[in-house]
């Protein structure tokens, strides 16, 4: 008995050894997925190529060459389907790029950026940190409570595109500051005829699915009026917003859709006309609002095409608020390389790391250093001075709103519901949608 006893107790003893040694090995960062340990990462994207991380990825692995990052460009329309589909067996990339409305659906899929690196006394990157680096709408966007869900790289904004051939022959030297301004911009370029047929539209706005990112256009014109979108507590719709006695939602959507009517002095555009993009290449249209991807497209497809960015179109001239809309790379909860896959973001969304790939897909920042830098660059200026003053709005399931905000322009345009019953419409379906979340 006394040796069982004996026996018994240096066991336990070497229990208790083993288990010092495992938590002494984690404490210094040898456990599975930790630094230092050899990690093949995936990264899941779109719109950009392998060319335009592999300077930055090239740079990373010079202080961590354990580490192997693997870049896969999806097409966009294939690439959610296929985000979906590994999720749902449990696997799929380390790393994936998430558009800025996409926090909400996937953050049960997405693991928070670590604060702390076990080994090591310095966070990985803090919240204090990130406020300090990068312009607001980032930490809108990509921030819950203190924890960190994604990494901005760049951030696009609405801007103004307009026709400087069609501007110079009217004697128009400057574009619209205001939407006063862009109103008779819009009545001195538009050509009509008397049955409403349009050869010159002024400007492409009013309608929903003839219009790239009208949605976008429609959410920034009820944000710079007020309209604050949800409630306070994320948990309820609020496309409407009384203000001395004015619904300034319905002011918003009125505003769009009067440049579609052709009762309208404004009457500009219709569901007849070419896709936005389409028109405006051709210049059978003055005006059209788009992000900045849209430049090196347009010299591609009409090179002959004299156009030029000038700032998005405020209420009024002290205002500066304009529609985000980007994509910013996350940490799946799957990964078992996370802690690599976020110290590998975090370099690439520095200073040290982003520039080469800003450089490379001709992107404006979202580093709040950076934006003098390309203040002054004749293509990004207006995007990098603009993303200073970005917002954004809490979208439940972004593909949905958007095609609920597209089915209140269109029951507007086509008589099936009054502007305050297609703004009640839409904001009863967008409350469904945040109910069932």
């Amino acid at each position: 008995m006394g040796n069982n006893k004996l026996f018994l107790i240096a066991g336990g003893l070497v229990i208790v050894a083993i288990v010092l040694i495992a938590v002494v090995l984690l404490s210094r960062g040898f456990g599975p997925g930790d630094a230092g340990e050899p990690a093949d990462l995936q990264f899941w994207g779109v719109f950009d190529d392998s060319g335009a991380f592999r300077q930055s990825i090239d740079a990373f692995r010079v202080s961590h060459p354990e580490v192997n990052v693997n870049y896969r460009e999806f097409i966009f329309e294939d690439y959610e389907k296929a985000l979906i589909n590994a999720f749902a067996s449990g696997t799929g990339p380390d790393i994936f790029m998430m558009q800025n409305t996409w926090l909400p659906r996937y953050q049960d899929k997405i693991m928070p950026l670590p604060q702390q690196i076990p080994g090591q006394d310095k966070p990985l990157f803090t919240l204090r940190e990130f406020r300090e680096q990068f312009v607001d709408v980032a930490e809108k966007d990509l921030v819950v409570g203190s924890e960190i869900y994604g990494m901005p790289l760049y951030i696009d904004t609405l801007a103004l595109y307009y026709n400087k051939d069609i501007f110079n022959s009217l004697g128009i030297s400057q574009p619209p500051q205001t939407w006063n301004d862009f109103n008779e911009f819009v009545e001195d370029i538009t050509i009509a005829d008397s049955r409403n047929n349009i050869s010159r539209a002024g400007a492409a706005i009013g309608t929903a699915r003839n219009i790239n990112r009208s949605t976008d256009i429609l959410s920034l014109l009820m944000l710079q009026s007020g309209v604050p979108m949800t409630d306070s507590g994320q948990t309820g719709a609020e496309l409407s917003n009384i203000v001395n006695g004015r619904d300034l939602g319905e002011v918003a959507l009125e505003y769009y859709t009067d440049f579609a009517n052709p009762a309208k002095r404004v009457y500009t555009w219709n569901d007849g006309l070419h896709y936005s993009i389409d028109a405006f290449q051709e210049g059978g249209v003055a005006m059209m609002f788009n992000y900045s991807h849209q430049i090196p497209l347009l010299r591609s497809k009409a090179p002959r095409l004299n156009f030029a960015v000038a700032p998005m179109p405020q209420l009024n001239s002290g205002q500066s608020l304009n529609y985000a809309n980007y994509w910013a790379p996350t940490v799946s909860k799957f990964s078992k390389s996370g802690q690599q896959a976020w110290e590998f973001l975090v370099f690439l969304s520095s200073n040290e790391g982003v520039v080469s790939y800003l450089n490379n897909t001709g992107r404006p920042t979202a580093r709040r250093e950076l934006v003098n830098q390309q203040k002054n660059d004749l293509d990004l200026g207006v995007f990098a001075n603009q993303a200073l003053g970005a917002v954004s709005w809490y979208q439940v399931d972004a593909l949905a709103v958007e095609n609920i905000m597209a089915d209140m322009i269109d029951d507007v345009n086509f008589g099936r519901r009054s502007i305050s019953e297609a703004l009640r419409t839409a904001e009863n379906k967008v409350n469904v949608l945040m109910q069932r979340r």
